[in-house]
């Protein structure tokens, strides 16, 4: 199935959710863009971002002049459908958390919906390919996953936009699901999106961000918990180019008893001006008894002119819990590791790359997907070349 989501158009008759009021942000979550004052650079949420860079996403003046093209190859059993802006589905995991995402929010026209029916074990990953085909667009998906289902999904972004979307995962009661989300832009495309996954009773969502391409990459990964026994896990690679901005703002909110959350991050960058940006937001509420948590934030800086900001936040207002904890971690190549490769036969450039190689190997292996796996070693690889070469 295709389709082409075009410019896009403001209109009302947005689903009224109720949600929790987030307390790492500057405004109270809302669909309503004019709830989200224009930012400015100064706020907690933006201090790390060039806003320049964003292309008018942010303060209202992007024009709605292009388009990206989404393609759905999925095993027999899912459902896909391109819906309007009415369907019951859409608003369901949660409200936009920025200026950004409302102005997605409000200026999509059609959303594109997969349904995977309760109690199906999918044997194939569900492909989802999000092409940009230049200028600016707006864009929602949604994924769902009924009760007792298992399902993964790989959700694949290239080719060239200005692209603001919303991305919905949910998650029925005792369903797996994992997915695999892809920013392997081209070097000029601007992408900014918000995912949020809610959890259901006894439920395990498992989350795996790659970021390689674009000019600016902004996600926002959410996991809300709908009933106890919930758990996430959301791990990340990305690899920072010469000028690229990617920048990873997380927030999981317990706020239901008796769930877990496991965060792990890893990112290499090269180049002058290469900027990455690591938030990690754990928020354990008075209500969430038993929950047990754990993040984690590595960076290895391969070059000079690099930047990392890394910030691990974990804020706990009940003493009842499993644990919780986080660390982050930014470094250069340890001389001790190269050492003692060299030692044994191996080039220095030939032990630079396997010692990145094995850093990033434990959390590729979590796709799960032998091509995909061998797709982004490569792509490490190659990326290697051009620092190491």
């Amino acid at each position: 199935m295709a389709e082409t989501i075009p410019a896009g158009s403001t209109t009302d008759g947005v689903i009224q959710v109720g949600q929790p009021t987030d307390a790492r942000v500057s405004a109270p979550a809302s669909y309503d863009v004019a709830d989200f004052p224009v930012p400015h650079g100064r706020e907690e949420d933006w201090r790390f971002t060039p806003l320049e860079r964003l292309r008018g996403l942010h303060d209202g003046t992007a024009v709605a002049d292009g388009g990206v093209k989404v393609e759905v190859t999925a095993p027999e059993g899912v459902t896909v459908e391109t819906v309007g802006r009415d369907d019951a589905r859409l608003g369901r995991a949660g409200k936009p958390v920025d200026r950004v995402a409302a102005q997605a929010y409000s200026s999509f026209e059609k959303a594109s919906v997969v349904s995977v029916p309760k109690e199906t074990v999918l044997t194939e990953p569900v492909r989802i390919s999000v092409r940009g085909e230049g200028g600016t667009a707006f864009g929602h998906q949604v994924v769902e996953v009924g009760a007792f289902a298992e399902a993964v999904v790989v959700i694949d972004h290239t080719g060239d936009a200005t692209l603001a979307a919303n991305v919905e995962y949910l998650i029925g009661d005792g369903a797996k699901l994992t997915v695999v989300s892809i920013q392997d832009w081209d070097d000029t495309a601007v992408h900014a999106g918000q995912h949020t996954a809610l959890v259901g009773r006894d439920a395990t969502f498992k989350s795996v961000v790659v970021t390689f391409g674009g000019d600016l990459v902004r996600l926002h990964p959410r996991v809300v918990y709908g009933a106890p026994g919930g758990e996430a896990e959301l791990y990340g690679v990305y690899f920072t180019d010469n000028g690229q901005h990617q920048e990873h703002r997380l927030f999981i909110d317990h706020d239901t008893p008796h769930c877990r959350s496991n965060v792990a991050y890893k990112g290499a960058l090269q180049g002058k001006e290469a900027h990455a940006v690591w938030i990690g937001d754990v928020l354990i509420r008075a209500a969430a008894e038993g929950t047990d948590t754990y993040e984690l934030n590595r960076n290895l800086v391969l070059t000079d002119g690099a930047r990392v900001d890394s910030v691990p936040n974990l804020e706990i207002e009940t003493g009842e819990i499993v644990g919780a904890g986080h660390a982050s971690a930014t470094g250069r190549f340890e001389d001790e590791q190269l050492f003692y490769l060299m030692a044994r036969g191996i080039p220095a450039d030939e032990a630079r790359r396997l010692v990145v190689r094995g850093f990033f190997a434990e959390l590729v292996q979590q796709i799960g997907i032998p091509d995909l796996e061998e797709r982004l070693i490569a792509k490490i690889e190659a990326e290697l070349e051009a620092s190491v070469g």
